[in-house]
């Protein structure tokens, strides 16, 4: 089993230096993947867990679109921060994703869990940072490849990937 990545600090500037060297971000970036997957929690939906997760996408073009978890009686149908971040991307026409945030309130922090790595992967390139915040300014970072090893995407199915697509929202986002 691979060692955890690690717990990186939202207020060090050599994490920070790091992290958006690494990952091909601006500090600018950066900082808003943090405060809009953050304010994201406030929106969420969870009246049965109180497990609140926010998440902030970042399109090639410089678009931010945001998510937050929706919880449902029937437990099954509840949806994943990362999937309403997604859905709202993806009907909105954008295509082309540079990074993906996610903010909880714990510690350490949480990754996304497995249907949502799997729908990421439709999506993304396998090197798109995950920035995974927690609940006390800590972050860790991986790629989608390190969570999702030996992926399953579109183009298995012979489909092309529209991970190389750019990003052109639709004319109504």
């Amino acid at each position: 089993m691979p060692s955890p990545p690690p717990i990186l600090s939202t207020t060090s500037p050599s994490d920070l230096t790091t992290t958006t060297t690494t990952f091909h971000l601006t500090p600018d970036e950066f900082t808003t993947l943090l405060q809009k997957s953050t304010a994201s929690k406030s929106t969420a939906y969870c009246p049965y867990s109180n497990f609140r997760v926010g998440c902030c996408l970042l399109t090639t073009s410089g678009t931010y679109i945001t998510g937050a978890n929706v919880e449902n009686a029937s437990y099954p149908v509840t949806t994943c921060a990362e999937r309403v971040a997604f859905g709202k991307a993806i009907t909105e026409g954008h295509r082309g994703f540079k990074a993906v945030a996610v903010a909880t309130d714990i510690a350490p922090p949480a990754s996304p869990c497995g249907m949502c790595r799997q729908f990421i992967r439709e999506f993304c390139e396998l090197s798109v940072p995950i920035i995974m915040f927690d609940g006390s300014g800590g972050y860790s970072v991986m790629r989608l490849e390190e969570l999702l090893p030996l992926s399953f995407g579109p183009e298995a199915l012979g489909v092309a990937s529209q991970t190389k697509a750019a990003d052109q929202p639709s004319a109504s986002s």
